[in-house]
C-alpha cells in the first residue's frame, strides 16, 4: 500500500449494518415466517445476531435457535420465502446509518471510487439502494448472485477489476468478520464499525482500524494511511 496523497482511490462498502441498518425488517420477515409455521417470535437483538454471511445463513440460524435443522431444497424455499417477505417490506422500517449520506457524497465529490460488496442478494441490493437514492454514488454494486460471498476474497477482487483499481489502493467498510476475512484475504485493507452488526467484539476481528460511527470513517481512514508508512 503507498502512502501517496491519493490513497486510497477506492472505497468498498458492505451494506447491512454499514450504510444500512435493516434489522427491523428483516426482523418482521423471519417472525412472519415463524409464526406461519407455528415458532415463537424472536426479538429484534436475536435477528441481529443472525444477520452475516448472506440471507441463507440467517434462515438457517433462525430456524436452529427453534431446534429445526434447515438445509438442501428446504433450506432454498424458505430462504425464498423469507427473502420475498422481506423484498415486499420495500425497506419500510430500514434506516440509514448515521453519517451514511454525508460521508458517500464526501468521497465521491474527492473523486473516490466507491462500490458496494455485500452479501445481500443482487436484485434485493438495487432495490434498497434505489429506495435511498445511493445508487448515484456507485460505480459497481456487488451483492449475491454467482461468486462466493465473503468472507471469500471474490466479491472484492470483482468490484476492484470492475474498477480497475490494484487491492492495496482500496479500503474495505464493513462491520462484520465476513467483511474483515474478505478484505485480508483479497489483501485490502480494512475498517470496521462498532455499530453494526457484528456478535464478536469488533476489536478483536483484526481491521486496521475501528470506528465508531461512519462519521470517524476520515480519522479511520487516516489512521490506515499512518499504519503504512509506518511499515
Amino acid at each position: 500500500m503507498t502512502t501517496a496523497p491519493t490513497w486510497p482511490e477506492a472505497i468498498l462498502f458492505d451494506l447491512d449494518g454499514t450504510l444500512i441498518d435493516s434489522a427491523a425488517d428483516i426482523h418482521i420477515a423471519v417472525n412472519t415466517a415463524m409464526a406461519a409455521d407455528g415458532h415463537a417470535p424472536f426479538t429484534l437483538d436475536d435477528v441481529r445476531s443472525f444477520i452475516g454471511n448472506g440471507i441463507a445463513m440467517l434462515v438457517r440460524r433462525a430456524y436452529a435457535a427453534r431446534n429445526v435443522t434447515l438445509d438442501g431444497e428446504a433450506l432454498r424455499l424458505k430462504t425464498e420465502e423469507i427473502a420475498e417477505l422481506y423484498e415486499a417490506r420495500n425497506s419500510a422500517s430500514t434506516t440509514l446509518m448515521p453519517g451514511a449520506v454525508e460521508m458517500l457524497t464526501r468521497y465521491r465529490d474527492a473523486g473516490k471510487k466507491l462500490a458496494i460488496v455485500t452479501n445481500k442478494l443482487q436484485d434485493t441490493t438495487h432495490a434498497v439502494l434505489a429506495h435511498f437514492d445511493l445508487a448515484q454514488f456507485f460505480a459497481v454494486v456487488v451483492g449475491d448472485r454467482d461468486l462466493p460471498r465473503k468472507p471469500a476474497p471474490d466479491m472484492l477482487l470483482h468490484a476492484l477489476s470492475e474498477l480497475g483499481v490494484r487491492p492495496g489502493r482500496a479500503v474495505m467498510v464493513g462491520d462484520s468478520p465476513a467483511d474483515v476475512g474478505a478484505a485480508r484475504a483479497a489483501l485490502v485493507p480494512s475498517l470496521v464499525l462498532a455499530d453494526g452488526y457484528s456478535t464478536t467484539p469488533v476489536e478483536t476481528l483484526g481491521a486496521g482500524a475501528v470506528i465508531a460511527s461512519l462519521w470517524e470513517l476520515p480519522q479511520g481512514i487516516e489512521k490506515l494511511l499512518v499504519a503504512a508508512a509506518a511499515e
